[in-house]
């Protein structure tokens, strides 16, 4: 049951076969065995989410459940939920109770999903291996000795280990992409502006996307169906018509033209992560797809540019903690002043503040034109890119993260080894474009242990249902999706 879709189980509660607080208690039974290895989740309330289910199962009973209603969903912590607690991985937020629902949290709600509870998280998002979080690391569930990538890393280890049917996260650079290839399951970036970011916590604005966490393609066209649409309450969400994400999954893809970026396979990727790759290229071409070679020149200046306007918009957004209104405050202090620097020093971490002091600085005085606005002009280019790419073909493929999961405590002292994590994901956030990354096998090559590897595909504006039902075609054919880790075993050993 636990490996089983969304769809199956959503028929399983239809015809009465399991209840959802039934569906729901296995879950919880798994956290409360496995999540104080993993440290997947931060915030549980068994009797608000049992509460959920018993809700559900009446709305099932009276014929008014949706594909989602009764199924157990984690929740990244970084969308407030009411009466939750809402940290996004903070000490700043550790005591934070969130007063009212964010979109994505209120639609799955209506939807009559059950909440599971929040998961870890990098400390506000930032991060690529899940190390930054005040509340501890993640542990990956292939490999507890290895990370389960960030900043989504709860919800990915969650998601792998089978502690929830789905989840979602937030991607601002490839913080649901590059954990999905870590923790091998199926994680979609949206195009920016598909999800509402209203009462999402934000880093970077121009940048942050949620966006679905789950075992198969299928699930997250389910979740999609969910999360998407028009919110007046977000400015930067995108007034379109509604859209059934599961409308194309079962089209042919013969004719598909599948962009390989030359960029994507030259120095910085680990040649047992490129064979994988190319081992599911191969795949594609066997269903009909043509292969063609394209190029992103200015791919290579997406992490100098991200690390540019990234930092800028956190700076801005993170200056509203400053112990007065929420948030944590320090317990002493001599005036004013004194407050706001003790409570940001207290409160924030080593990551966020370096990149509050980055991004305070690339936006001062003397700077501004420098670092700011010349990175501004690069993101032109690098968008640009994908415009001349899009003309050669239908969809871009290649690697989501440059290596398997690495060790924990291997890059959290050398920053730039950890940016470059997300070599081939950030472009797509800076570009605005909708990515994900799906299973495509295991690489032995760390000391003989099988560790996932994702395919990367990026597709053009609105082409979420296209990908989609290009990841759930190969799915058919592949049952990397459907592979679950040993945590017994994991668990004896950790």
């Amino acid at each position: 049951m636990i490996n089983s879709s969304l769809k199956q189980l959503g028929d399983m509660l239809q015809a009465k076969k399991i209840s959802s607080v039934e569906l729901t208690q296995t879950f919880l039974s798994r956290i409360r065995e496995y999540n104080p290895n993993i440290n997947a989740y931060v915030a549980l309330d068994e009797a608000k989410t049992l509460a959920q289910a018993k809700a559900a199962d009446a709305r099932i009973a009276a014929g008014n459940a949706a594909p989602l209603t009764g199924i157990p969903i984690a929740q990244k912590d970084i969308f407030c939920a009411k009466g939750w607690h809402t940290t996004c991985g903070s000490k700043m937020l550790a005591n934070f109770v969130a007063p009212y629902d964010a979109h994505v949290i209120s639609q799955f709600d209506a939807a009559g999903a059950v909440n599971l509870g929040k998961t870890n998280m990098d400390e506000f998002a930032m991060g690529s291996s899940n190390e930054t979080s005040y509340f501890g690391g993640v542990k990956n569930p292939w490999d507890f000795d290895r990370v389960p990538g960030g900043s989504s890393g709860g919800s990915a280890a969650a998601v792998a280990a089978r502690l929830c049917a789905a989840a979602t996260g937030t991607d601002t650079g490839g913080s649901i992409r590059q954990p999905a290839s870590l923790c091998g399951f199926t994680g979609l970036k949206p195009t920016y502006g598909v999800v509402s970011r209203y009462g999402m916590i934000a880093f970077a604005s121009s940048l942050d996307q949620a966006g679905p966490m789950a075992k198969s393609a299928e699930d997250c066209a389910l979740m999609m169906n969910v999360m998407a649409g028009f919110d007046a309450r977000d400015s930067t969400s995108l007034n379109r018509e509604k859209e059934d994400y599961t409308r194309d999954l079962n089209k042919p893809l013969q004719g598909l033209r599948i962009g390989l970026p030359k960029e994507y396979f030259a120095a910085g990727l680990s040649a047992d992560v490129g064979k994988v790759v190319m081992d599911a290229v191969n795949e594609y071409k066997k269903l009909g797809a043509e292969i063609v070679e394209v190029s992103l020149p200015n791919n290579g200046l997406s992490i100098p540019v991200y690390y540019v306007l990234a930092p800028a918009e956190a700076s801005s957004n993170l200056s509203r903690y400053d112990g007065v209104r929420y948030g944590h405050r320090a317990a002493e202090y001599t005036d004013l002043m004194d407050m706001y620097c003790k409570s940001r020093a207290e409160g924030f971490g080593a990551e966020v503040k370096r990149r509050i002091l980055i991004g305070t600085y690339v936006l001062s005085a003397g700077y501004y034109d420098a670092y700011y606005l010349k990175a501004q002009k690069i993101r032109r280019l690098i968008a640009q890119d994908f415009v001349e790419a899009f003309k050669q073909c239908d969809v871009i493929m290649g690697p989501a993260a440059p290596s398997t999961a690495f060790k924990v405590g291997e890059k959290v002292n050398d920053p730039v080894a950890m940016y470059l994590e997300d070599l081939y994901t950030i472009a797509v956030n800076l570009a605005g474009l909708p990515g994900m990354s799906i299973p495509a096998g295991f690489s032995t090559s760390n000391g003989g242990k099988a560790l996932p590897v994702g395919l990367q595909m990026i597709g053009n504006y609105f082409d979420e249902a296209r990908m989609l039902n290009i990841a759930h075609q190969y799915q058919q054919v592949t049952d990397w999706h459907t592979r679950m880790p040993e945590l017994n075993t994991q668990k004896e050993a950790a």
